[in-house]
Order: structure tokens, then sequence, then C-alpha cells
């Protein structure tokens, strides 16, 4: 018999959600797991940089894609299309960030949630 690893739904979708990133070349890829932390708003904070406007936009069609292709969700939400510089996708229990380098660096996303566990991934 073989036995397999059970993965909860958000840990799931987190990582088909840096799959989508690494996909696209997705820069300095973070997850920060806040499941563990009271004040968290969803269970996985997803962060990414871009090198453009142009970059930006095709990462986060990419999460879309690979997100839809393996659960048929959509995002609840979404933010930042327009001028592209910092991208939300909302699922809920997952929230994915993409950032032109500068706006990631001047907002540092990842120092508001400090105590959060991270994990680093490379590009594709």
């Amino acid at each position: 018999m073989v036995k397999k690893k059970i993965v909860n739904l958000s840990t799931y979708l987190s990582e088909i959600a840096v799959h989508g990133i690494q996909e696209k070349k997705g820069n300095d890829i973070v997850r920060l797991d806040l499941r563990d932390l009271n004040s968290s708003v969803s269970d996985y904070f997803i962060i990414c940089s871009a090198n453009s406007a142009t970059q930006v936009k095709a990462i986060a069609d990419s999460v879309e894609e690979e997100i839809y292709k393996n659960t048929q969700t959509n995002p609840w939400r979404k933010e930042g299309q327009d001028a592209a510089e910092w991208i939300i996708l909302d699922y809920f229990d997952v929230v994915v960030h993409i950032f032109k380098t500068e706006k990631r660096d001047f907002y540092g996303i990842e120092d508001l949630w400090g105590d959060a566990q991270a994990t680093s991934y490379k590009s594709a």
C-alpha cells in the first residue's frame, strides 16, 4: 500500500502559486506561513518581485492559470492590474503579492509579518 502525504487546501494552493510564479521567472519568492499567528488574515502570503510591469502581469496571469487548472478556483478578489506595480490575488486563505522590485522594497511586507515562518524559493 502506498502512503500519500495529506496536505491541506491552503498549503496546496500556496504550492501551486509558487509554481506559477516560477514559470514566469519571478524573483525572490517567499512564502510566509501565517497559520500560527493570532492576527493573521490568511494562512499564507506568497510574495515575489518582477523587473517590469509586463512581468508583474505575466506572473499574475500564470498564477491564476495554474491555480484554476489544478483546482478550478478563481481569486475572490484581484487588485492592481491597471498600474501593475503591485498585484494582489486573494484566494481567502492564500494571498499572492506580486511586486515590481522597487515597490516591494518600499512596502516591506515581509517585515510586517516578521513572526511568520518564511520559506524562500528559487525561480525555475
